[in-house]
């Protein structure tokens, strides 16, 4: 992605981000946080990353909500966007929050088995972690 692809991007990020906070009146939207935006090089499409607060279920339901209300967002992008060609939005929901949760569980699960370890006595009696001449 170049430095144009980059900023316009942005733009479009920051703006529909602020068109479903301020401007969608859908109440099943939920609480939406839009998180990055991909965008084709001829400018054509844009994917839009978002989270949603919830199980599974509501964030399935702030989907639907949110490609509803496709149409009206893209049309208030334009009004605020000015480029050549408005580009189509396709909304999906970000994986990388959940990944980086599932990565930080597995570290701390690995930090306590470690610090498990280190305590249980070994077959003289004493801690693993302790000095030979601790006798």
């Amino acid at each position: 992605m170049n430095k144009r692809d980059k900023r316009v991007a942005d733009a479009i990020k920051e703006t529909v981000a602020e068109i479903v906070l301020n401007e969608v009146a859908d109440p099943g939207v939920g609480f939406v946080t839009v998180t990055r935006c991909h965008i084709t090089r001829d400018l054509r499409v844009a994917t839009v990353y978002f989270s949603a607060m919830g199980d599974e279920q509501q964030q399935q339901k702030s989907f639907a909500h949110l490609e509803h209300a496709r149409g009206y967002v893209r049309r208030r992008l334009g009004e605020r966007i000015r480029l050549r060609y408005l580009p189509e939005l396709r909304f999906r929901r970000d994986e990388i929050l959940a990944q980086e949760m599932r990565v930080s569980e597995i570290i701390s699960d690995l930090h306590r088995d470690e610090a498990a370890a280190a305590e249980e006595p070994d077959s003289a009696g004493r801690p693993t972690d302790a000095p030979d001449d601790a006798i």
